[in-house]
């Protein structure tokens, strides 16, 4: 269904080409999984396969890429619409009318569908995603996990037979991400359609991947069976570490193939105590105190509420973020994380409830002053972001923040190693402009940090590194609260875990104790070893060289 054959393109302006000899099938009816590190292409690649590019992107296209059949370069994708859906990152960004009906209908307008096939193709639609009883909703009011499968049912009303997915899961909470990928899966099993996924989450996806292509830098990209890309691949998910630490060939892709397997990892740690053991390479084996030299005491809110018109956002919440600890807050989508985090930085509609930072009262407080003590990294990293190259904006923000020339350089260069600094931060890929917002407001090292889902499209290397720097930042004594829905970035960081509920604090506790009781946030590790308290890969690799290293010195 989808051909690349000896395709290397280079955009427009660039030194070297971004692939290079790519060549690799994907059959019909196939469910294929693109990874990578952040930048390596993967954008770019899915973007061939509709002929975004080179048709929309310009830059030079060698090679032929087929789907059905068409040559990408002799049809437009418009010539194309009919048979490949693309679905990006933000559902809601594509959107183009108000309901969720008249969306699934749309497409079928612009290709002059019959009304009478229309309706049958609308129906069947909300039945196959599960989405009927949403028929009449306004697409705003929707869950993430909803918005998602509504714009994969747009595309496929429209007759598609390819699907196109950028990071679906990546703004997503668990349940919502198994949803839109077990109606994934109903499509390609069921109904022959054939899916091609990038996604940086791979402990969410590559269990259910028939094949992987993996881009490996440098243009080179290698496609096979998921198990046979991942014996060594570069980047994997825990489960897979795991399996490469335990020497089971081949590493298991399932909490249930693991689980299996795990037996005797479970006897042999038995009597290990799993907070002795860093939970990231190099990170902290137990809960930082806060530094006995430092400047700060932390974040302190009391009977906090955000209302929104009608809607209550966050309800009568206390919330304290201590110094010198990293504090995860969880929940599904709509919980009021992202409410609660506005609110704190000044910005969010607060009806009730006052918070302070080292006991300075900050509620009503003018923008700017609050700016000094709490820093918020949003969502969409592209709301910070304005000057004209990633240079600009790293020297602005070293000056804004007082800092030594070249420090949010040295950051983003952490995060995302060889962004080119002359870029247009717009020119960056999803990944790297996030890595760009986190490296300026990082810079500035407010007492009291901020961050709303700051790994969504960050690869594996990425996000240790992003742990490593807010591991740093929090043994200075800074009080740290990473929003997020990935389990396995908060396994590694967390002291610390805040679960919310429909706009109230419902859990408070140590991470470990959270993170191993939880069926929804527990990270693999922790499903693998249950019910022994381990989190990650880090701490049993840990536990496990003490314990070769002590019978060796018997």
């Amino acid at each position: 269904m989808i051909r690349f054959n000896q395709v290397t393109f280079t955009h427009s302006g660039a030194d070297r080409p971004t692939l290079v000899g790519v060549d690799f099938e994907v059959p019909e009816g196939e469910f294929a999984l693109v990874a990578g590190r952040t930048g390596v292409g993967k954008s770019t690649l899915l973007g061939a396969v509709n002929g975004h590019v080179p048709h929309f992107t310009g830059g030079r296209l060698a090679g032929r890429v087929e789907v059905a059949g068409l040559d990408t370069r002799q049809h437009q994708p418009r010539d194309l619409a009919h048979l490949v859906g693309v679905v990006g990152q933000d559902p809601l960004a594509g959107f183009v009318t108000d309901s969720v009906e008249e969306e699934l209908a749309y497409g079928m307008e612009q290709l002059g569908v019959a009304p009478s096939v229309m309706r049958a193709r609308v129906e069947e639609t909300l039945d196959l995603l599960g989405i009927a009883d949403l028929r009449g909703r306004t697409l705003r009011t929707l869950s993430g996990g909803q918005q998602q499968r509504v714009a994969i049912g747009s595309v496929l009303a429209a007759g598609a037979r390819v699907l196109v997915l950028d990071e679906p899961t990546s703004a997503l909470d668990p349940t919502s991400a198994e949803e839109v990928l077990a109606a994934l899966l109903r499509l390609v099993h069921d109904l022959g359609v054939t899916c091609l996924i990038a996604e940086h989450r791979l402990e969410r996806v590559a269990e259910y991947a028939d094949r992987m292509v993996l881009l490996s830098g440098g243009g080179a990209v290698r496609a096979g069976s998921v198990a046979e890309i991942m014996a060594d691949s570069p980047i994997a998910p825990p489960v897979v570490e795991l399996g490469r630490l335990a020497g089971w060939s081949p590493p298991p892709l399932s909490i249930r193939q693991a689980r299996r397997l795990a037996g005797p990892w479970r006897q042999r740690l038995a009597a290990a105590d799993p907070a002795r053991h860093p939970r990231a390479p190099d990170g902290p084996t137990a809960d930082r105190p806060r530094p006995p030299d430092s400047d700060h005491s932390g974040l302190s809110a009391r009977g906090l509420t955000v209302v929104y018109g009608q809607t209550v956002a966050v309800r009568q919440v206390d919330f304290d973020l201590p110094a010198g600890q990293i504090t995860v807050l969880m929940g599904r989508n709509g919980s009021g994380k992202s409410s609660l985090l506005w609110a704190l930085s000044g910005v969010g509609p607060v009806r009730a409830g006052r918070w302070s930072v080292d006991g300075q009262d900050l509620a009503g407080a003018p923008a700017e002053t609050v700016r000094r003590s709490i820093r918020l990294v949003p969502q969409n990293a592209a709301d910070l972001l304005y000057l004209d190259s990633v240079r600009a904006e790293c020297a602005a923000a070293d000056q804004h923040g007082q800092r030594p020339a070249g420090t949010c350089a040295e950051l983003l260069d952490r995060l995302a190693p060889g962004v080119d600094p002359a870029l247009n931060p717009r020119d960056l890929s999803e990944g790297q402009r996030l890595c760009l917002a986190v490296a300026v407001q990082l810079t500035s090292q407010p007492p009291v940090l901020l961050l709303d889902e700051p790994t969504r499209g960050l690869d594996y290397p990425a996000k240790a590194a992003l742990g490593s720097v807010l591991t740093g930042l929090a043994g200075q004594g800074r009080a740290i609260c990473v929003a997020t829905h990935d389990a396995e970035f908060a396994a590694a960081v967390a002291d610390r875990v805040v679960v919310m509920a429909t706009g109230e604090s419902i859990l408070t506790g140590p991470a470990t104790s959270v993170l191993t009781t939880s069926a929804i946030f527990a990270s693999q590790v922790a499903k693998v070893m249950s019910p022994q308290p381990w989190l990650t890969v880090a701490q049993l690799a840990d536990a496990v060289h003490r314990d070769a290293t002590a019978q060796e010195a018997v």
